[in-house]
């Protein structure tokens, strides 16, 4: 039988608190039924999402927009003229550098504390390999007269892990998680393209 010393003691100890660290410092995902419940900033996230438009023209204006997503590397995957609602999504590599790094330590971290304490402790953490990122965009009448327009667009992503390991248990790959994209830099270059294409359409530029 495999015995501890002070000092074992005291490394697995440390080796646990880390692991706890690294575990806790993980960004919770935003689960699907958050995705439209209203936050104390959700002023601020509609705000970024919506910009008004002078056009009496709703089929050009939701065409523009379709151009203007797939200019951003979108593709076009559901479209509802009459409703004047498209969606569009793009696959991108979602590996992190910093989830990479920290995977490895954790490993390492729990190898040393398997040896010290003669169980199976490793933990290999799942980390994003995967992402696809959507789109979806509401374009509705905000007059009587038809000539003026409120262009809400939302983006999201859906991220895939990688496998991983818990002691003697497997985490299988595919584990899959909803968050929004309140990045405001993706939002004011959506429509600052928007609005010129818009502009140039109008005055047939």
């Amino acid at each position: 039988m495999r015995t501890t010393t002070p000092r074992s003691e005291e490394l697995l100890r440390v080796g646990a608190a880390l692991l706890a660290c690294a575990v806790v410092a993980c960004v919770a995902p935003t689960k699907p039924e958050e995705l439209l419940q209203l936050h104390p900033e959700s002023g601020a996230h509609k705000a970024m999402q919506t910009r008004h438009f002078e056009t009496r023209d709703d089929v050009e204006l939701l065409s523009a927009s379709a151009a203007v997503l797939q200019d951003l590397g979108f593709q076009v995957v559901e479209s509802e003229r009459p409703l004047g609602f498209l969606r569009a999504a793009k696959e991108r590599s979602a590996r992190e550098y910093g989830q990479e790094i920290t995977r490895v330590f954790v490993a390492l971290l729990s190898v040393a504390a398997s040896a010290l304490g003669g169980g199976n402790s490793v933990v290999i953490m799942p980390v994003d390999v995967h992402q696809q990122i959507h789109a979806s965009l509401v374009a509705s009448p905000i007059d009587e007269a038809g000539d003026r327009f409120e262009v809400r667009v939302l983006f999201y992503r859906l991220v895939w892990k990688s496998d991983g390991q818990s002691g003697n248990e497997y985490v299988e790959p595919g584990e899959q998680r909803m968050e929004m994209i309140r990045d405001a830099g993706i939002y004011q270059t959506f429509f600052a393209r928007l609005s010129k294409a818009v502009f140039l359409e109008a005055h047939k530029i």
